[in-house]
């Protein structure tokens, strides 16, 4: 049975704010296991804030009527993933937390960025 247009419309929204959820609660944890060296400390508070902000952002731009808003929330969260992603690439050039773990997290961060920055282009 298929469903109505809009209700999938709201569907997909809130699964991306899932899925933004999903990553900023991943990192948290990720971040939680890694050593409390100066090193870890500094690039896991880093992306403890990056990863949260993103969800944290994008859940603000939902609530925006104009474009304008939604697109200036949306930027904010993306500039916040593409931050998550660079932190992420300098814990694997210095083999800090779990490599598994930092893959998965690293691909989500890039699948998170193009989702949004094709939303942001098509609210232009």
């Amino acid at each position: 049975m298929s469903r109505p247009s809009s209700t999938w419309m709201a569907d997909k929204k809130f699964d991306l704010e899932n899925r933004l959820v999903d990553f900023a609660a991943n990192v948290a944890l990720f971040c939680k296991d890694l050593p409390s060296d100066m090193t870890g400390l500094y690039y896991g508070n880093q992306l403890l804030r990056s990863g949260g902000s993103a969800a944290l952002n994008f859940g603000e731009a939902q609530g925006k009527n104009r474009n304008r808003d939604y697109i200036s929330k949306a930027g904010i969260s993306l500039k916040e993933l593409k931050e998550s992603r660079v932190n992420l690439k300098i814990l694997s050039k210095v083999d800090y937390g779990n490599e598994s773990n930092r893959t998965h997290l690293l691909d989500e961060a890039e699948q998170l960025i193009k989702i949004i920055a094709t939303i942001i282009k098509n609210k232009k």
